[in-house]
């Protein structure tokens, strides 16, 4: 379930995004364009966790 919301959430903010992104600019609002983004976000949310460490840096004593 935490993979659904994580992509709804990150859909509905990256479509906004989009459009005001695009009205500032004064170009058309594409669907496509913030789709493609929203998943291509979401994956990159939910692969960045598995490649971090879980372990705290060592410390370096000088």
């Amino acid at each position: 379930m935490q993979y659904f919301w994580t992509f709804f959430w990150t859909f509905l903010l990256v479509q906004m995004l989009n459009y005001v992104a695009g009205s500032m600019l004064g170009v058309p609002f594409d669907f496509a364009t913030g789709s493609i983004l929203g998943v291509v976000a979401t994956i990159i949310i939910l692969v960045v966790p598995s490649i971090l460490p879980n372990e705290p840096a060592e410390k370096h004593l000088h």
